[in-house]
């Protein structure tokens, strides 16, 4: 893999149910030489996780984040500022969660845990993670379905409660003003476009990009894409 001379450490937060085989197609197409994929756990709140994160990363860092991983990154941002060199945010939902959602995510894991992690996910979400033209793709809804198995209902019922205590940071975001990147799908029927407008609105100077044939799943979706999207915010975020 060629590199390039970039030293600011890229560090690459993962979703729901996710692992390293979430980020393995970006990291392979990304010219990069200092990169972590982390996986969003570890703690039941993302100012927790946040807390603990910030001990351990380096003192300067880009950080990009997946779905619950963006909500993370979104805590980092409103917790240290100064750490970050630039925040790309990917199917982020930036407003905290209404207090009704709850019940429902809280029996979501209950589920999960009858029907078996990795086949709740492929039964019961696999419409709503990718787009009308990548339904039938058996490769990538067997990796989702193999990092829900992977990751297990103890991670899924943590991330649960950090998905329900988040907090909205878009104040954070409207005040940053190192480079920000948000990538969203256009078929996202989880973190909606309309949601990715708000954090749009928030980071004004933000660059935001659609997918117009990805749904929720845009690092497998669209690998490609998001490289190259993730290549340009990560130059500037050395300046």
């Amino acid at each position: 893999m060629m590199q390039d001379n970039h030293n600011t450490p890229l560090i690459l937060l993962g979703g729901t149910l996710c692992n390293h085989r979430l980020w393995q197609p970006v990291i392979e197409r990304l010219r990069v030489s200092h990169v972590t994929s982390i996986v969003t756990s570890g703690a039941d709140s993302a100012r927790e996780l946040s807390s603990r994160l910030l001990v351990t990363l380096p003192p300067r860092f880009c950080v990009a984040g997946f779905s619950l991983g963006a909500m993370v990154a979104l805590q980092m941002l409103a917790d240290a500022p100064e750490r970050l060199a630039g925040i790309a945010l990917l199917s982020v939902n930036p407003l905290a969660d209404l207090p009704a959602n709850a019940v429902g995510r809280r029996a979501a894991v209950c589920e999960a845990q009858a029907f078996g992690v990795g086949r709740w996910v492929s039964e019961k979400m696999w419409q709503k993670y990718v787009a009308p033209g990548h339904q039938d793709d058996a490769g990538m809804r067997s990796v989702i379905a193999t990092m829900a198995d992977e990751s297990g209902i103890e991670t899924f019922s943590r991330q649960t409660e950090i998905a329900i205590s988040r907090a909205d940071h878009r104040a954070a975001l409207a005040a940053f003003s190192r480079p920000s990147l948000i990538l969203n799908g256009a078929y996202d029927a989880i973190c909606t476009p309309q949601h990715h407008q708000l954090a749009a609105e928030a980071a004004k100077t933000a660059r935001w990009l659609t997918h117009s044939d990805s749904g929720h799943f845009l690092p497998l979706e669209a690998p490609d894409w998001v490289a190259t999207a993730l290549r340009v915010w990560i130059k500037e975020s050395q300046a």
